[in-house]
């Protein structure tokens, strides 16, 4: 076959462009296009592209070694970013367990939460309370805990059926509240799926602290996990925060559960942990939870061929050193803030842009086809790719997202550049962004989905 490709994309039969260099928040394609990284990648690249401090990294940590079996040897690179991490984080997170994917960190998790029971004597707490709307990842524990139907749809047979509470969707309350302060309903929800289930069955809950690619940045209410973490601790049951998407000073703190004031008893991180300059991840554990284990067993059963690789350790280091030089975490809190005043004020323009949420720079957008009832527009669009194709047409990259009720039907984005962004390069991604709505707005009419002026001034798409 003539010019076949030999690589498996996301969609085998699509053309994509091929990317040749990134400079800060832009990439370049082949053919010398420029785009603003508006989503970091798949919400990774936190820092930025082709930063000189951290190629450098790399490569002092290549001219010594770059692999070795964590059974036969430590490395100074692993040692020094474990102690960053217990140093940057709140309360007794003290522990940490490299791995090299988000979904392989949030099965550590979960096998380390039934591993600490088990320590304990306790043998039938094997089950992982989560939610659904929610994603952890795409390894078979992994997904068993995520609520993200569209990933799950094929694979239900294998999972073990752990989805179980509502999120806290406050734009589409699943208990049709109509005010923000609603969290003791959520909380009584887990209570009663803990007496269904049986506490002594339960090992854990995990949570998103703001659910990304199932909801499209979806905030909780205030008192939302304080409550459902004194359910956890009134059942004797852990909490995994799963700051896969939102760790290391993306939504403007270094944990996204500091902004709530709750410490989690374990925590997953990824992608911004090394920016995306390597593949890393890690678990992290608290003091409490490790005590019975070095009491016990001394040894956390799990293990992956490159944990705790020392080219990939030194990386991360790298990064979050740069991330406090730069005092990043803080411009993620001040750019965010200003990101997500001018959207807002853009969602005014345009009748199918039904809400704008997150903190700092992770930013959600969903989309309805009527404004005042929240409805959404019908699957056979497609309107979340349509509007990724159109942003990419405009030379900005965004990140699709699932919404709408149950997270099926429905439409949303994440905005999310890295944290280096200044306030010209904000302004000009809402630009090309205001860009890119126009053109929707066209696309829609165009296909007749609001045929009539009835149906703008509803507050479907406006003209």
């Amino acid at each position: 076959m003539k010019n076949r490709s030999y690589l498996i994309k996301p969609e085998l039969e699509k053309e994509y462009p091929s990317v040749s260099y990134g400079s800060g928040v832009y990439l370049y394609d082949c053919n010398n296009k420029k785009y603003l990284d508006g989503s970091s990648g798949a919400v990774t690249a936190s820092i930025g592209h082709g930063i000189p401090e951290i190629l450098e990294a790399m490569n002092e940590q290549a001219k010594k070694v770059s692999f070795v079996y964590r059974s036969q040897f430590t490395s100074e690179p692993a040692e020094a970013l474990a102690q960053k991490l217990s140093n940057i984080f709140p309360g007794d997170l003290n522990w940490s367990f490299f791995v090299n994917s988000g979904s392989e960190a949030t099965e550590t998790a979960m096998k380390i939460a039934i591993q600490y029971w088990q320590e304990r004597g306790i043998y039938t707490k094997n089950k992982v309370i989560s939610r659904w709307m929610s994603y952890h990842g795409i390894t078979m524990g992994a997904l068993s805990m995520s609520g993200h139907v569209k990933r799950r749809e094929r694979f239900v047979p294998l999972l073990n059926d752990f989805p179980t509470v509502s999120a806290p969707y406050c734009y589409r309350c699943p208990f049709w509240e109509n005010h923000m302060e609603c969290s003791s309903l959520f909380a009584q929800e887990l209570e009663r799926a803990i007496l269904r289930i049986g506490q002594e069955n339960i090992a854990a809950f995990i949570a998103e602290p703001i659910i990304g690619a199932a909801g499209g940045a979806i905030v909780p209410p205030d008192n939302y996990y304080r409550e459902m973490k004194a359910v956890c601790e009134k059942y004797h049951i852990l909490f995994i925060a799963d700051e896969v998407m939102t760790g290391v000073g993306r939504t403007g703190a270094m944990l996204a559960m500091e902004h709530w004031g709750v410490i989690p008893d374990i925590v997953s991180l990824g992608k911004g942990m090394s920016a995306g300059y390597t593949p890393m991840a890690a678990t992290i554990v608290s003091d409490r939870i490790m005590e019975p284990i070095l009491l016990g067993s001394k040894s956390i059963m799990a293990g992956h061929t490159y944990s705790a690789n020392p080219q990939s350790a030194a990386i991360s280091l790298a990064v979050i050193e740069y991330i406090e030089k730069y005092n990043l975490v803080e411009n993620a809190k001040k750019m965010g803030n200003y990101l997500n005043d001018k959207l807002r004020e853009l969602s005014k323009e345009f009748g199918f842009v039904g809400d704008v949420r997150g903190k700092g720079l992770l930013i959600g957008i969903e989309f309805v086809s009527n404004k005042q009832t929240k409805k959404p527009f019908d699957r056979e669009i497609n309107f979340t790719n349509l509007v990724i194709e159109r942003a990419k047409e405009e030379g900005l990259l965004i990140y699709p997202a699932s919404a709408g009720v149950e997270g099926v039907n429905g439409d949303a984005v994440i905005i999310a550049p890295p944290l280096t962004i200044s306030k010209d390069e904000v302004d000009e991604l809402v630009e090309r962004f205001k860009e890119t709505l126009s053109r929707l707005t066209l696309d829609l009419l165009r296909i007749h989905f609001v045929p009539t002026k009835e149906a703008v001034n509803e507050g479907g798409i406006q003209s």
